[in-house]
């Protein structure tokens, strides 16, 4: 999309949107050259792990967390302890959440020591992936051999990061509420916050104001504009951005929008500055210092949910719903089906 450089794209009129336009153009807030998404490490957060693998536990199953399109980590068929003693004869049985051999299958890499790593995960790809390890074992004075064997279950979710967007509050001081120019500041204020973040494809959506009266104990009464609104990555054309990215896209949405939220950051950080430099009179509505106010706000894509019980190694992770829940929107949280034939994971419907 294109930007409006370091200017606003339609000045705000009027003495009372001056002080707006001062603080963007100070602020010297351009569009950046271009926007790259840099992917992360693949992330999963599991019982036991070292070195990119994931030792199995005969007493409870290990979780692991694997985000989607990325490979998992190796799922070694055997305990940390198990896996640093000498094992003679080893042989590794896998099963894949399906109940079937994973054992040629196209999507996994099943190496001759029993780890398997399952490529370009998916949600589908999620469920209960267990290996049975039989090894020998050989009495040192009979010679006698006696087989043994141990599974390992590996419980692996699919997750997505959670999308972001940022609740701003601020206020600003008026002369009164019933000032007919109220109304017009916060249609400027609102054009310009838009200028600042238009070429992130950011945008500000549920802008409001509220006027109240403030006794203070050192200047009496006041009469403050509580403005809020929200910062999001979703503006008009951002599937077209996502499009040059590989995979998945909140990596690059979420880069954009808190670009976007440092942005409006320093714009109001710049009221204040501007307010002691640059005015000689304070104009009739000005930024009340330190008033800025910023909360994350996450969601989740659907088919994906936050659970920080169930899911408490991940409680940050948006994970795939479990079978018999589903999500068929952007909330954080999965739905319990009231039917429960539904049995696959990653519903978004029930």
């Amino acid at each position: 999309m294109a930007g409006c450089g370091r200017r606003p794209c339609s000045p705000p009129g009027g003495l009372l949107g001056m002080m707006v336009v001062t603080a963007v153009v100070a602020a010297g807030l351009g569009a950046p050259a271009g926007v790259r998404a840099v992917p992360k490490e693949e992330q999963y957060s599991v019982d036991l792990i070292e070195e990119n693998s994931v030792y199995g536990d005969t007493k409870h199953e290990v979780n692991v967390y694997v985000k989607v399109f990325t490979n998992s980590p190796f799922l070694v068929c055997m305990d940390l302890v198990r896996s640093r003693e000498e094992v003679i004869d080893p042989r590794y049985f896998w099963i894949g959440p399906d109940g079937r051999n994973l054992e040629g299958r196209t999507y996994v890499n099943l190496t001759k020591t029993g780890k398997l790593m399952v490529m370009g995960f998916k949600e589908s790809m999620s469920g209960a992936y267990t290996c049975t390890l039989s090894h020998k074992i050989i009495e040192t004075t009979t010679q006698e051999e006696r087989e043994m064997f141990e599974t390992h279950k590996f419980m692996v979710y699919a997750y997505r990061e959670a999308d972001h967007a940022y609740q701003v509050f601020v206020r600003f001081a008026t002369t009164e509420c019933e000032l007919a120019a109220n109304d017009h500041f916060f249609e400027e204020l609102k054009k310009i916050l838009n200028t600042i973040v238009s070429d992130l494809t950011c945008h500000i959506i549920e802008p409001s104001y509220k006027c109240h009266s403030i006794k203070t104990p050192t200047q009496g009464l006041l009469q403050e504009l509580f403005v809020s609104f929200q910062v999001t990555p979703f503006a008009p054309g951002w599937e077209e951005v996502c499009h040059q990215v590989p995979y998945d896209c909140e990596d690059a949405t979420n880069m954009r929008v808190q670009k976007a939220r440092d942005r409006i950051g320093e714009f109001f950080s710049k009221q204040t500055y501007a307010l002691k430099h640059e005015f000689q009179t304070v104009p009739a509505i000005h930024y009340v210092d330190n008033s800025f106010s910023v909360t994350r706000i996450d969601s989740c894509r659907p088919g994906f949910g936050k659970n920080d019980i169930t899911h408490k190694n991940c409680a940050s992770c948006c994970v795939v719903c479990d079978p018999g829940t589903y999500s068929p929107n952007n909330e954080v949280t999965c739905q319990i089906c009231t039917w429960p034939q539904v049995r696959k994971y990653g519903a978004r419907s029930c």
